[in-house]
């Protein structure tokens, strides 16, 4: 008789490219969030949660490569014939919902939504295929004050989580503008739009790197081509050296101010009607946005912002963090981008024919909340719940009565449910949960109706430091009557803030 095979036992091992999340990184995240969304709320945006999954047919022109439906996200076929994909961004899905419940829904329609979304890509250092992203929308305004609406708020959030003015700018262009400067460097054919599409595509992705490549990286990239210092040949646009000229004087255009960097903006678009209305624009979303008292301290006019997704049809701005940071060579860097968005009135048309305006903005969290641990403005380790011992286990219902009354009290607490024989044990769970305090009452102290309270953060930092005179100076455990429980629980607590 043939041995039957054992099973062998599945690898405890996550998925390549993706990571789990424990204790303070999710409160963390989920802190940040509810600061994020008490902004989105007070500037009137309303709360949407949509599905996970997709169609992939609804995805479409959203997905990151046009040209292979499939990749990049992860998609699934059904019934032999349709296709759908968990959700590659928070846009899309708002797409569908706008057109499926375009009788039902307000119009101008303002939400906002969070979640994770998932992106089948290579994953690399610090970059997963999922992570959370923050979007807000205003969908149906064609008016530009609602794109000043949005670079306002996203200041305000960024200001609400804990970045302060000077470390950060919010930078703002219009995509129009760019295709004013193509058309004067004979690019873009208003008459046949459709003409040197891949050529625009290549100038887009080659001046949205322009931080990374610099103006050399970036002509290349616009004229013949480039080549790594790997060896990796990257083709060009194919510019000629006076197109390429004009395109970097518009990546150059920036002044002194707003007012100074529009005028140069309007010499550079000529006599393109569409340039003209992007000028136009910006000086308007800059007047709005001065009327709210957000001056160029906070956002800015930048003509270098151009946002390499080709769906982006006016307006586009993306939250800088200008600090800097030390990478993992230690070597000191600009933190960069956290936040980008713009105005794409194509959203909803793709499902009703009708041209619909909508602007937006998205937040990447998992970077947002990065940037405040590198700046120590946020810890990555959670204080956690007062830990009340077991020191007889036939005495259980008295120690779930003392966490009761703390729980009552709003302190976070929990009675040890693990083996109690060994009260070192007790402590040692105390100690690896971070938590501030554990309750002790034996049999002693029941009878003399005592608890003894244990500073658990205080003890920890007079055993590190101080001498023994110091030690019994400073006592780290206090013998209290079982009524005071809750006040001195409290009284420590605030001590340990201080």
């Amino acid at each position: 008789m043939a041995k039957v095979k054992k099973q062998p036992r599945p690898k405890a091992v996550t998925p390549k490219g993706f990571r789990d999340y424990f204790g303070a990184e999710v409160t963390e995240r989920s802190h940040m969030l509810s600061q994020i969304a008490e902004v989105y709320h007070r500037y009137g945006f309303e709360a949407l949660e949509t599905s996970a999954v997709e169609t992939v047919e609804a995805l479409g022109k959203f997905l990151p490569d046009v040209d292979r439906p499939n990749e990049g996200v992860f998609a699934w076929q059904e019934d032999e014939k349709d296709w759908v994909a968990l959700r590659y961004d928070l846009t899309a899905p708002l797409a569908r919902v706008a057109a499926q419940y375009r009788n039902d829904l307000p119009s101008p329609y303002r939400r906002y939504a969070m979640g994770p979304v998932w992106r089948n890509e290579k994953p690399g250092p610090g970059r997963f295929r999922q992570f959370y992203q923050c979007d807000a929308d205003t969908v149906g305004s064609p008016t530009v004050a609602a794109d000043a609406e949005i670079c306002a708020m996203l200041s305000d959030t960024l200001e609400t989580v804990g970045i302060p003015r000077g470390d950060y700018i919010v930078r703002v262009n219009n995509r129009k503008v760019l295709n004013g400067v193509m058309e004067v460097a004979g690019v873009l054919d208003p008459n046949d739009p459709d003409a040197m599409e891949t050529e625009r595509g290549i100038v887009l992705r080659a001046i949205d790197k322009f931080d990374k490549f610099g103006e050399e990286g970036v002509r290349l990239l616009i004229g013949a081509g480039r080549m790594d210092e790997s060896g990796d040949f990257t083709k060009g646009a194919g510019l000629s050296d006076e197109q390429a000229d004009i395109v970097m004087g518009f990546m150059n255009a920036r002044r002194e101010s707003g007012a100074a960097t529009a005028a140069r903006l309007r010499e550079l678009v000529g006599a393109s009607k569409t340039g003209q209305d992007g000028v136009n624009e910006l000086e308007t979303i800059a007047e709005l946005l001065d009327a709210q008292g957000y001056g160029g301290d906070r956002i800015l006019i930048d003509p270098s912002v151009v946002r390499g997704l080709g769906y982006y049809t006016g307006p586009v701005f993306e939250a800088e963090l200008t600090f800097e940071i030390l990478d993992e060579k230690g070597r000191p860097r600009q933190f960069g981008s956290v936040s980008g968005g713009g105005r794409y009135d194509d959203l909803v048309k793709r499902f009703t024919g009708q041209e619909v305006p909508a602007t937006g903005v998205s937040i990447g969290v998992d970077r947002l909340l990065a940037a405040l641990r590198a700046k120590g403005r946020m810890s990555s380790v959670e204080t956690g719940p007062v830990v009340v011992t077991v020191m007889d286990r036939d005495r259980m219902a008295d120690y779930q009565a003392m966490v009761a009354e703390l729980r009552n009290a709003g302190i976070r607490s929990e009675v040890y449910l693990g083996n109690p024989k060994n009260f070192g044990n007790q402590l040692k769970y105390a100690d690896k949960r971070n938590s501030p305090i554990a309750i002790i009452e034996g049999g002693s102290e029941k009878e003399n109706g005592v608890i003894q309270i244990k500073d658990l953060i205080l003890g920890a930092q007079i055993a590190q430091n101080a001498t023994l005179d110091e030690w019994k100076e400073r006592p780290s455990q206090y013998e209290v009557p079982r009524g005071d429980l809750v006040a001195k629980v409290r009284e420590i607590l605030e001590s340990q803030k201080q």
